[in-house]
């Protein structure tokens, strides 16, 4: 019979999810832009580059970049223009995140780029982001003392969190620093993961990130290669539930089945050698007395 355990990539289930850190591979997310056909090419140094068939998406996995900036994905209604938006994760942010952007993308781009370069109503732009930040309320996500100019939300444990910056964003610094429109961020500051978003990415992508941030189910990792500062503070479950224990005689003993009684002299009918009232008396005639 095959062990349905044997088939999770890790020895232990982590919970919160935004605590399990990455899995240090990159393949998963990379896989549903492969299975479109896009092309796939790589330097020198081991950093991966994918782009869409109409040129317009483009994906670096930057495991030697200059920075810690891992994931990068940015689109273009130009070719030759500055990207319409732009997305980043950090190197130590959980591999599925990156996978729930990329599966949407994906789709999205199925679709067209009315779908994959949709920008936010320009009437009511907050209105789009709240249906972003929707996933986050409905798990219990609460808003902290409100600050001028971001709308944040927290965990409970305010072990992640979510800010949406308002008002006029400088383009070029959305791109290629923190001061995004959108910024997420999970774990300690030691091993603390962030993930960034340009004013102009598409609310179907932006949800799908928050829906698997804040997804319940667990996340399946390998103990050893987590962070200690995420062991710390993680809900760590075995995979594999350990054996019960050996028990003990004396749990034996109270486990046991109890035997019935042994019949004693007592519980034992006897005849009784008293004589009783009707033998006593003699027998009483039926003929008439004289």
């Amino acid at each position: 019979m095959n062990d349905p355990a044997s088939d999770v990539d890790g020895d232990v289930y982590v919970f919160p999810r935004y605590l399990a850190g990455s899995t240090y591979t990159g393949d998963p997310a990379l896989e549903p832009l492969l299975a479109l056909g896009w092309d796939l090419t790589h330097d020198d140094l081991g950093n991966v580059y994918v782009t869409a068939s109409d040129r317009k998406i483009r994906l670096g996995y930057l495991p030697e970049g200059d920075d810690d900036g891992l994931w990068r994905i940015n689109a273009y209604e130009d070719h030759f223009g500055s990207p319409t938006w732009g997305v980043s994760f950090n190197d130590q942010c959980p591999t599925e995140f990156v996978t729930a952007f990329t599966t949407a993308l994906a789709s999205a781009y199925q679709e067209g780029p009315e779908r994959y370069l949709a920008r936010p109503d320009p009437a009511d732009p907050e209105l789009d982001a709240f249906q972003a930040i929707l996933p986050l309320i409905n798990r219990g996500w609460k808003m902290p003392r409100p600050r001028r100019g971001v709308m944040e939300l927290q965990t409970p444990d305010g072990m992640a969190g979510l800010e949406f910056a308002t008002g006029r964003l400088d383009p070029e610094r959305e791109l290629t620093t923190l001061e995004a429109r959108w910024y997420m961020r999970g774990g300690p500051k030691s091993s603390g993961w962030y993930a960034t978003a340009s004013t102009n990415t598409p609310t179907v992508l932006l949800t799908a990130i928050t829906e698997s941030v804040s997804d319940p189910a667990p996340l399946p990792r390998w103990k050893d290669q987590m962070l200690r500062g995420l062991r710390e503070r993680a809900q760590l479950i075995p995979v594999t539930p350990p054996p019960p224990p050996v028990p003990t005689p004396l749990d034996v003993r109270r486990t046991a089945p109890r035997r019935a009684p042994a019949l004693t002299t007592r519980s034992v009918p006897r005849w009784s050698t008293t004589t009783t009232p009707s033998a006593a008396l003699p027998a009483r005639s039926s003929g008439p007395r004289r």
